[in-house]
């Protein structure tokens, strides 16, 4: 028998996103799974697992509870933006460290969030409510254009469109409602005003309520109107995180988390921290593993420490940067070649992995046809000494890899 401590992990997610999470979990904990399916590449990972309907929160607890029954449990941990509140719910159920569910719930709900931002004095976005068009027209009328509608609980930038001018607020409001319609928790759209300025991530961890901020995440966003993720950096030496590492800690605090690793978006308006969100887990897009190439800094493991209660080691050991690109087509339709200059990925060093995600005869569609699952081609990332370097690299890089499409008629 091993003498690791257990922790229950609640959806892996996918190998490519999510694969380096679960690896560095499982180099410090023995891990037992709750899966969709039979596991394939978690297996070396594992010790034991369970197959249960994700979507099903009482078969979710009827595995949980059925691998604590074999097993000795330390703590549950995901990743999985939409498991946050299920999971809350099997370690409650288990006697486990957990935040609360209604903690959970008002992570996952923007509106209840907006709400605590404003009771708690944490800067954010004036927000309003619509469940019909009317509704959407009289919120511009109070916040004005341009305005920003979104799911109130959804994730991935999905069905989130900006609108600056009244006769695009029909589409706009469609296109938020469809990508509302797919949440599990909430279905209403809320128009919100726009804030003016860069998107940055701050990468937290929460420890028995004290918040460190571990990092800054610079964003790279797609073409208006919509708010696709094209790419980040992350550089350990960024001095744009003491300036925005109080307005996410106090965000934190407001939405009353205890422990645990946070995702917090916001944008810089005048230079002035302004919240957009936080995510109670690790940040999607390989951040976590940017995270660790920049500073040393473990965001997995430190969260199933603080599933087991224990306090993470946040110490850097590495003063570098690194930065991730998405490969995204010049327009929808069908990929017909996607290809990489081979001498140029064999010889350069800095060039850390390319990704490709789909394969030659899939369909690519951007919005507002598709969104981040169906547009992206693949990714690649790269590392250096600061943010300067790692730009002109993820730019140098971009000569070298090339996709195309064929228009489908």
């Amino acid at each position: 028998m091993s003498a690791r401590p257990l922790v229950l992990l609640v959806s892996p997610g996918d190998e490519t996103y999510r694969g380096y999470c679960l690896e560095q979990v499982a180099a410090a904990y023995d891990v037992v799974l709750l899966t969709g399916t039979e596991p394939t590449w978690e297996t070396p990972f594992i010790v034991d697992h369970a197959v249960v309907d994700l979507t099903d929160p009482t078969a979710l607890l009827a595995g949980g509870r059925a691998l604590a029954d074999r097993h000795d449990l330390a703590g549950v941990v995901t990743w999985d933006e939409w498991n946050l509140v299920p999971t809350a719910r099997i370690a409650r159920a288990l006697g486990l460290p957990s935040n609360s569910v209604e903690v959970m719930r008002a992570c996952r709900n923007k509106a209840t969030a907006r709400s605590l931002f404003a009771q708690h004095g944490v800067p954010s976005a004036a927000s309003m409510k619509a469940r019909t068009l009317l509704e959407a027209g009289l919120a511009t009328t109070t916040l004005g254009f341009p305005a920003v509608i979104k799911p109130a609980a959804f994730a991935g930038s999905i069905g989130v469109i900006r609108v600056d001018r009244p006769k695009e607020l029909p589409a706009a409001f469609a296109f938020a409602s469809e990508g509302a319609s797919r949440s599990r928790e909430d279905t209403v759209v809320l128009v919100e005003e726009y804030l003016d300025g860069p998107e940055v991530s701050v990468e937290c961890v929460t420890h028995r309520s004290e918040t460190t901020a571990v990092a800054v995440t610079r964003k790279h966003l797609g073409p208006a109107p919509y708010f696709d993720e094209t790419g980040h950096t992350v550089d350990a030496t960024d001095p744009l995180l003491t300036q925005v590492a109080p307005a996410a800690a106090a965000a934190v605090r407001a939405l009353g988390i205890t422990d645990g690793v946070q995702h917090v978006e916001l944008r810089l308006v005048d230079g002035k921290p302004r919240l957009i969100e936080v995510n109670a887990r690790i940040g999607g897009d390989m951040i976590g593993h940017l995270v660790r190439l920049a500073t040393g800094i473990d965001l997995p493991k430190a969260a199933a420490d603080l599933a087991c209660d224990r306090a993470p080691d946040l110490t850097p050991s590495r003063r570098r940067a690194a930065g991730i690109r998405m490969l995204y087509p010049d327009a929808s339709g069908t990929l017909t070649a996607r290809h990489i200059n081979i001498p140029f990925a064999a010889h350069t060093p800095w060039l850390h992995q390319v990704q490709w995600i789909r394969e030659i005869g899939e369909q690519l569609l951007l919005p507002p046809d598709g969104d981040l699952f169906t547009a992206r081609a693949g990714f690649y990332i790269v590392t250096g000494r600061n943010t300067v370097e790692v730009t002109d690299r993820l730019a140098t890089a971009a000569d070298e890899i090339t996709i195309t499409t064929r228009a489908d008629r």
